[in-house]
């Protein structure tokens, strides 16, 4: 252990006073900062209690500000609102413009159409006074031409009581004539038998006594009287069908075409004959007179292809047709259809009678009989070619009076 040193201990001494003193002045300087602080701390509370007097006063004032805010967001609403309707109301009136500038171009366009239709009313106005006149001229044109109509009309009328007169006579006169021609046809019967059955017996007793050329002559004699009975025969045909009434009855037609084909059987000895009968119909008809039409038909048929190896004969119906057309074809010598009016006329003949026989009643019975009927009756054909018959018949209940 050392010696004490006093001048070490004074040292010491002052070093240990100096943090005591800064220590104190620390404590003093802590002393007068801690009574700011509570000056400090007392005006803070004034601040405080100054705030919470403003805070309440800015409580107060943010209730009125917001009540303020509803209110003001009301009466937005309502300005938006009314903002809206101006708008709405801006654009109808815009369109009204637009509305009145296209009605006020429609006005003008109206008002240049009406100058024209005003012209053009006018130039009408002036063409109806022009047809007035016109028509009052027509009128008295129209006055004249029918005065003229009027004794046209009567005259017509004289006329067809003229006529109705006429045709009441010729009705007497073809009764008077067809009375007459029965009675000269059914007169002329005997006398032509008798002809006929002396030349017989000349050249058959006494063909010894005449010379050879005297013979030819008898036997002319004898043809021509055969041919007079035939065509007697034929007329008083064509007067019965003019005088009887007809029977009416639903008729097969393949059935009558089968009896006039068996009756001509004998007619076709020697020769090919290719019969052709189709599936006919039954109709309403006379039958005997039917009957008679087809055996015209069906001879002349034969007849006429006679100079035909193999002669066709065909019977049957249109088909497609809107009426019934029954039709009677051959394949024979035909005819010259410039000539085909004359057919059916009474005595009219396109072959001559050395080439083909006949007297020229048998179409014109077919043709009245077809007539009695209420139908008709027509012909095709070419020369070389054959020729068809056609014809119908009609309503049973209009029968044509063709007497």
């Amino acid at each position: 252990m050392g010696s004490f040193d006093p001048a070490e201990s004074d040292e010491g001494r002052a070093a240990l006073e100096d943090p005591q003193r800064a220590l104190l002045n620390i404590l003093e300087d802590f002393s007068a900062e801690k009574t700011q602080l509570v000056v400090g701390q007392r005006a803070l509370l004034n601040i405080l209690e100054d705030f919470e007097v403003e805070k309440g006063r800015l409580e107060s004032t943010g209730r009125a500000m917001l009540n303020l805010l509803e209110d003001s967001s009301s009466e937005t609403a309502r300005l938006e609102a009314a903002q809206h309707a101006v708008l709405n109301i801006l654009e109808d009136l815009v369109q009204e413009k637009v509305s009145l500038e296209a009605a006020e171009r429609a006005v003008v366009n109206i008002l240049e159409d009406s100058s024209e239709e005003r012209a053009r009313l006018e130039t009408t106005q002036r063409a109806v006074l022009n047809i007035l006149e016109d028509f009052d001229e027509a009128r008295t044109n129209i006055q004249m031409v029918n005065q003229q109509l009027a004794k046209e009309v009567e005259e017509r009328k004289r006329a067809e009581r003229q006529i109705q007169r006429v045709n009441a006579e010729l009705v007497v006169a073809n009764q008077e004539l067809e009375a007459f021609t029965y009675s000269v046809a059914h007169d002329l019967r005997a006398p032509l038998r008798h002809i006929d059955g002396f030349c017989r017996i000349l050249l058959e007793e006494y063909a010894s006594t005449f010379a050879d050329e005297s013979r030819p002559h008898l036997q002319r004699i004898a043809q021509s009287s055969k041919r007079m009975g035939q065509l007697v025969d034929d007329l008083l045909k064509l007067a019965r069908v003019g005088r009887q009434d007809l029977s009416w009855h639903l008729t097969g037609l393949n059935a009558l075409v089968q009896e006039v084909v068996a009756e001509l059987r004998s007619e076709c000895e020697g020769r090919q004959i290719d019969w052709r009968v189709g599936e006919l119909p039954s109709v309403a008809c006379d039958p005997g007179l039917m009957k008679q039409v087809f055996a015209n038909l069906l001879s002349n048929a034969l007849k006429f292809t006679r100079p035909r190896e193999r002669a066709v004969i065909e019977v049957g119906t249109l088909a497609h047709s809107s009426e019934l057309v029954l039709y009677v074809r051959d394949n024979g010598v035909g005819f010259d259809m410039k000539y085909a009016d004359k057919l059916f006329a009474v005595f009219q003949r396109l072959h001559r009678q050395e080439e083909f026989e006949g007297t020229g009643v048998g179409l014109a019975t077919a043709h009245r009989i077809v007539r009695r009927h209420g139908g008709r009756i027509w012909a095709e054909a070419e020369v070389g070619k054959g020729a068809t018959f056609y014809f119908t018949l009609g309503d049973p209940h209009k029968e044509e009076d063709t007497r």
